[in-house]
């Protein structure tokens, strides 16, 4: 891609942002959140007002009510808070702001694959550009066939990404010969029924080197120190996703090889829900929890393993043998004693074979889908 190209690509991603703000005024000002209703309203106005063409106007319509559709949907799960919570009110408060270089999705009227060239033309603010190359892994080649819906221009560090949706058929659900549980933690990212600890004390080490490097630069408020911040967040994040990942797709072998399902806790909102001591909050705020869960359906997903939802209460009290709850039963951290039989684990385990017991329960009782048995 030359100079020009990539000037034009995030002269596009400005336009499209900007005008996406300006249609989120309106959408919150007016509460106009249908996309037919919100599109009629400022259709024209956006193709005139940052020069867009009538498909990327259409497009940043569509983007601002999705936007406004899952802030509602975490609102309903509870993951800002409680009606009255700050950050939820802060939500509340003021129209969805995106970013500058924020994704902006196309769909096949503005962007054109050539796969057997391996370049895209797409829809730009200074026309269509035609020949641009794109690379990917071979594997992702193969899938790119079967591509289906929007792709979506993202910008990250000066470079440009095609994020495209891959139609892959997912083969029929397995009937589990029982439940691998997982218990998510803090100090323990996960723990299984098998008694496996994965990603907890290195883990935790990267993350304080990182949290007391952001401290020292804080403290500089210099511009540097904000973009060295910047970079050290992002560095962060990937160091994350790569360990979900890993986890993940270990956590799946697992149970593909022994013919098991997965159990997980749903811990949905789970950082309102819980109240965690000052040493401890920053690391609960940084666990990312949802996206290891979520990696781990979407790999479950393609290999036909059933993934299952438990609730979470009690899963460190409870003895995973004689089924004895009580809130003394969980010594420490570490340390699980049950005060009725005796049974002596590592606390982590003992959860995790608690949700083994509660996604087996819950299966059978038929409280999720169920594979066909024609």
């Amino acid at each position: 891609m030359s100079a020009h190209d990539a000037d034009v690509l995030a002269a596009t991603l400005r336009a499209c942002n900007r005008a996406a703000n300006a249609v989120s005024e309106v959408a919150f000002a007016k509460d106009l959140k249908r996309r037919d209703v919100l599109q009629d309203a400022v259709y024209h106005r956006v193709k005139a007002d940052f020069d867009l063409g009538a498909q990327a106007a259409v497009r940043t319509v569509k983007k601002v009510c999705d936007a406004y559709a899952i802030l509602k949907g975490n609102m309903k799960a509870g993951n800002l808070g409680s009606e009255g919570a700050k950050r939820r009110i802060r939500a509340e408060s003021k129209p969805i702001v995106f970013r500058e270089n924020a994704a902006q999705p196309y769909d096949d009227r503005i962007l054109t694959w050539n796969l057997d060239r391996r370049t895209v033309s797409l829809w730009t603010v200074a026309g269509r550009i035609k020949h641009i190359p794109f690379v990917c892994p071979p594997e992702a080649m193969k899938l790119l066939a079967s591509r289906r819906g929007e792709s979506d221009l993202v910008m990250r560090e000066g470079m440009f990404f095609l994020i495209a949706t891959i139609d892959i058929t997912e083969p029929p659900v397995s009937e589990p010969d029982g439940f691998l549980g997982v218990d998510l933690g803090i100090v323990n990212i996960a723990t299984t029924s098998d008694g496996e600890i994965m990603a907890g004390r290195r883990l935790s080490r990267y993350r304080k080197r990182h949290r007391d490097l952001r401290a020292k630069l804080q403290k500089k408020r210099t511009k540097s120190a904000k973009r060295v911040l910047k970079r050290v967040r992002r560095r962060e994040a990937r160091h994350a996703a790569n360990t979900n990942h890993i986890i993940a797709k270990q956590l799946v072998a697992t149970a593909e090889r022994t013919s098991r399902g997965i159990a997980l806790e749903d811990l949905s909102g789970i950082r309102q829900r819980v109240t965690a001591k000052k040493d401890q909050r920053a690391r609960l705020h940084s666990w990312a929890f949802a996206q290891l869960g979520a990696f781990v359906e979407y790999k479950a997903r393609r290999t036909g393993v059933p993934v299952v939802h438990v609730d979470p209460r009690n899963t460190s009290r409870q003895c995973s043998k004689c089924r004895h709850t009580h809130r003394t039963n969980r010594v420490d951290q570490a340390r699980f004693v049950c005060r009725s039989c005796g049974t002596v684990l590592h606390a982590d385990h003992n959860g995790s074979r608690n949700i083994a017991h509660r996604g087996e329960a819950v299966w059978k009782r038929g409280a999720v889908n169920r594979p066909s048995t024609a």
